[in-house]
């Protein structure tokens, strides 16, 4: 059964447990048993399904019900942000009508949006890199309009922190995702400007390593990410070429 065959029979939610899993149940039309058959909040395996499977459930699941909160934060759901959704998870028609029942249970649900983000963070706990991948679809979808409104980089970076970003985390992964024309060069790489050559070049590397789009489909996250991958990639590696310009480096 695909994931969003999953969210339809409300399986997910039996997998996912927690405040996601029960919101899934709400929009599935149905209660779900979040203690007999569901994963710890901490992040622990559901023992129905692989950690990657419930991993790659619950990470489609926390785009759609983030997505959903930060439009109610922007106070709109505009008809941009529904199509930057649509290109982040190529949702098939005839299931889009339960995600949207999902997305919009979640944007009318009264609890706050940081119980999901806990959730989130205790599931990717020992993957890091795949919670900035999440902040990825999210800032893909804000600044589908054209403009990343304040209210929006406010909610992100309250996401970011419950994650566990530093500041100088979520900036320089800010810098990144409005790209190498809008962002600094320097913050996208996460490098300062008096840093020396060795030390732009490690960053560089380790930002390329980490976020190849070979590493989101062997984290087992939706194909979907492999072409927010690759763009990100591309944004860290003109950053890199315009330092090296702008240093003289061969």
């Amino acid at each position: 059964m695909s994931i969003w065959g999953k969210i339809i029979g409300g399986t997910a939610g039996l997998i996912v447990g927690g405040p996601l899993g029960a919101l899934i149940g709400v929009a599935a039309g149905h209660a779900v048993d979040t203690v007999r058959k569901r994963p710890r909040e901490d992040g622990e395996r559901a023992e129905t399904v692989g950690q990657d499977a419930t991993r790659s459930i619950a990470f489609t699941i926390g785009v759609i019900v983030l997505g959903a909160k930060m439009a109610k934060a922007d106070g709109t759901v505009t008809r941009d942000e529904v199509a930057a959704f649509k290109q982040v998870f190529k949702v098939p028609p005839e299931e889009m009508k339960t995600v949207a029942r999902l997305f919009n249970a979640a944007r009318k649900d009264a609890t706050g949006f940081e119980p999901y983000a806990r959730q989130l963070a205790g599931l990717f706990k020992d993957r890091r890199v795949v919670l900035e991948d999440l902040l990825s679809c999210l800032f893909h979808i804000a600044r589908a309009d054209g403009h990343v409104h304040e209210a929006e980089l406010t909610f992100l970076a309250q996401c970011a922190r419950i994650f566990g970003f530093t500041e100088a985390e979520f900036d320089r992964i800010k810098e990144a995702e409005l790209g190498p024309d809008k962002g600094d060069s320097y913050h996208i790489l996460g490098v300062e400007r008096s840093d020396d050559e060795a030390t732009v070049k490690a960053a560089y590397r380790t930002l390329i390593r980490e976020h190849h789009p070979d590493r989101a489909v062997a984290a087992g996250l939706p194909a979907e990410m492999v072409a927010i991958a690759t763009e990100r990639m591309a944004t860290v590696n003109t950053a890199y070429d315009k330092i090296r310009a702008e240093r003289g480096w061969s």
